[in-house]
């Protein structure tokens, strides 16, 4: 391979396939707006808890402008405002604040408070709710926060699916985590049906728009693709999703990356096809980073595949609203 001071025709040819939808949420975009947003209304340091998004890049230009993460909110004075992250929190969290007469706003997804909505209204309707989703995740600990240890199980697999042994069969019901793989859920959540079939369905699916699209986008390249790089955290579960389905959808190997400074290029012998895509969470910025990298080392021709269009917006809440 040549590097980047030799003229470009004599570097290989390079295809990368960029998949759209890729990149921010609407979600992501809401709880990013209400961090700066409170910055400037309250002025700095404005508290945060947890990482409001799962995006190191995105936490570090938000500490830059006055930020403070912190994991839990007895690490904030209560003189100062906070900011719960996106993945939500659970209700004794907001609670404690306001006994604390904090100030604080809440950036959680209004998909994920959707999730809260429903657990809740089933658990007031007497059933047992069974979430689907990955342990020690935020959003996981957020949604199971909402109701009582007793009224709620998690199922991480099909084999906990499987093995969950109800008290009443007649009295269930189900919600997911937002942010798991389409096809992996649909799995487990066939088999509670089969197990369990008065089990009514949640009215609408609880895994978001953002995390289906970005899926369905990989899954439409990852076959045309010797390789597929997708920007995003290790700790972002919609990010390490995507390098699963591409695995799956045909991809010869498929990579998580923070950003093109991750890139091993080993990676690209013999590849002709790149595709690239970033989790709900991973900034433009990263995408193009990467297309400059391999600008760099290859003669490259850039194509869209896309598969959906987003419009979706979600409002500030109010009290930043003009900040």
């Amino acid at each position: 391979m040549t590097d980047s001071s030799s003229s470009s025709s004599a570097r290989p040819a390079l295809t990368i396939l960029l998949a759209a939808p890729r990149g921010f949420c609407a979600g992501v975009d809401r709880a990013i707006q209400i961090v700066e947003q409170a910055i400037v209304k309250w002025g700095g340091p404005v508290y945060v808890r947890h990482e409001i998004v799962h995006n190191a890049h995105v936490v570090k230009r938000l500490e830059s402008m006055g930020a403070i993460f912190v994991e839990e909110l007895d690490d904030c004075p209560a003189d100062r405002p906070v900011v719960f992250s996106a993945h939500g929190v659970p209700k004794v969290v907001p609670a404690e604040a306001a006994r604390r007469e904090m100030t604080f706003v809440d950036a959680t997804c209004p998909l994920v408070s959707k999730v809260h909505a429903e657990a809740q209204r089933h658990a007031r309707n007497g059933l047992h709710i069974l979430l689907i989703g990955h342990a020690g995740h935020p959003e996981v600990i957020g949604t199971m926060g909402q109701l009582d240890t007793d009224a709620i199980t998690l199922i991480e697999t099909a084999e906990d699916a499987e093995a969950f042994q109800a008290t009443d069969a007649a009295r269930l019901a189900y919600v997911t985590q937002t942010t798991l793989s389409v096809d992996d859920t649909s799995g487990i959540v066939a088999i509670l049906r089969r197990r369990f079939p008065l089990m009514p369905e949640p009215r609408k699916d609880d895994i978001c728009y953002a995390t289906t699209n970005r899926q369905e986008a990989v899954k439409a390249m990852a076959d045309q693709a010797q390789l597929v790089l997708v920007l995003g955290a290790a700790n972002s579960s919609n990010s390490v999703r995507l390098v699963e389905v591409a695995e799956r959808a045909g991809a010869r190997s498929a990579h998580l990356i923070a950003s093109a400074e991750n890139i091993d290029w080993n990676w690209f012998n013999r590849v002709t096809t790149l595709g690239l895509t970033a989790g709900a969470s991973a900034p433009e910025t990263l995408v193009q980073g990467v297309i400059a990298a391999c600008r760099a080392r290859f003669t490259v021709s850039v194509r869209e595949i896309v598969t959906a269009q987003e419009d979706v917006v979600f409002r500030i809440p109010r009290i930043l609203e003009g900040a």
